[in-house]
C-alpha cells in the first residue's frame, strides 16, 4: 500500500510539473485497451511511459506494430532497464546468459522450469539474471469466478524468497538423483532498488542469500556461473560476510566457479 500511494505522489507531482493528465496504465489496460492509448495519436502526441526500456516486454512492441498498422508516427526514447543496470554489481554483461523469471509458488502450483535455464546457463558458464515475482491488481479466484473487480494486495518477491524456492528445487534434484547444477554454496547476488540512492548490493552464497534482508522492492537476483578475477574482486566489495567468497575454486589463472 505505501508503494501505491508513493506511485500515485509521483504522478501528482508529474501532473503538475507536464501541465497535463497523466492516466495510469495497469496491465489490463495495456493489453487489453490498446487501441485506446493509440486513440487520437494520429493528431496529437500521446506519450506511453515505461519503468525500464520500452521493448523490455513483448506488449511494448504489440503497441508499436498497432501504432504502424494505423499509419500513426512514433518515435522511442529509450532507458535504462534491469537488464544492464545490472551490471553495477560487478558482473560484466557480455558473461549473462538467458534471462529467467521466478514466480511465487502457491499450495498447488510450484514450477521449477527456471532452474532448468539456469543449468544451461551454468553449464556455458554463464550468469542467470533472475527477475523476481510482481503481483499488482492480482485477483483470488473466487472473486475471479464471481466476477468482483476485487484485488490481492500488492507483493513483491524478495531475494530472500526467491532464494528459498531455489534452494527447495537443489534438495528435490539432489533427492531424484539429478546432477545439480547449483547447491547452497553457489555464489549469488541480490539487488534492490538499483539506481535509487538506498540502491542495496549482497554477494554471498545461496544459503546466505536466503537469510538476508535487502530492504523494500524491487528486488533481483544473479546466480554465478564462471567468474573472472576482476568480477570477484567487485563482488569482494558488496559481500554478505568477509569469509562469502572463501570458497571459490579457481578452474584456470583466470577463471573461478562456485
Amino acid at each position: 500500500m505505501q508503494l501505491c500511494r508513493k506511485i500515485k505522489s509521483i504522478l501528482r507531482q508529474d501532473e503538475e510539473y507536464y501541465g497535463r493528465e497523466l492516466i495510469l496504465a495497469d496491465r489490463d489496460m495495456v493489453e487489453q485497451e490498446a487501441d485506446e492509448i493509440l486513440k487520437g495519436a494520429d493528431v496529437s502526441d500521446v506519450a506511453f511511459l515505461v519503468v525500464g526500456d520500452p521493448f523490455g516486454a513483448t506488449t511494448h512492441s504489440d503497441l508499436v506494430l498497432r501504432a504502424v498498422n494505423a499509419g500513426i508516427q512514433y518515435r522511442v526514447i529509450h532507458n535504462a532497464s534491469i537488464m544492464n543496470a545490472v551490471g553495477c554489481c560487478g558482473l560484466q554483461l557480455y558473461n549473462f546468459g538467458e534471462t529467467v523469471s521466478i514466480v511465487f509458488w502457491t499450495d498447488t502450483w510450484r514450477p521449477e522450469s527456471f532452474y532448468d535455464k539456469i543449468k544451461k546457463n551454468r553449464d556455458l558458464g554463464m550468469h542467470t539474471l533472475c527477475l523476481l515475482d510482481i503481483k499488482v491488481k492480482e485477483q483470488s479466484m473466487e472473486n475471479l469466478m464471481r466476477g468482483r473487480k476485487i484485488y490481492e494486495p500488492p507483493r513483491f518477491m524478495t531475494v530472500s524468497q526467491a532464494a528459498e524456492q531455489l534452494l527447495e528445487i537443489v534438495q528435490n534434484r539432489r533427492e531424484r538423483g539429478d546432477d545439480l547444477a547449483i547447491s547452497e554454496e553457489t555464489i549469488c547476488v541480490g539487488l534492490a532498488r538499483v539506481g535509487a540512492e538506498d540502491q542495496v548490493i549482497r554477494a554471498g552464497t545461496l544459503r546466505q542469500l536466503a537469510s538476508c534482508d535487502l530492504g523494500g522492492p524491487l528486488h533481483s537476483m544473479i546466480v554465478t556461473g564462471h567468474l573472472h578475477p576482476l568480477e570477484v574482486d567487485m563482488l569482494r566489495l558488496s559481500a554478505a560476510t568477509p569469509d562469502a567468497l572463501q570458497d571459490l575454486r579457481m578452474t584456470d589463472s583466470s577463471t573461478y566457479t562456485s
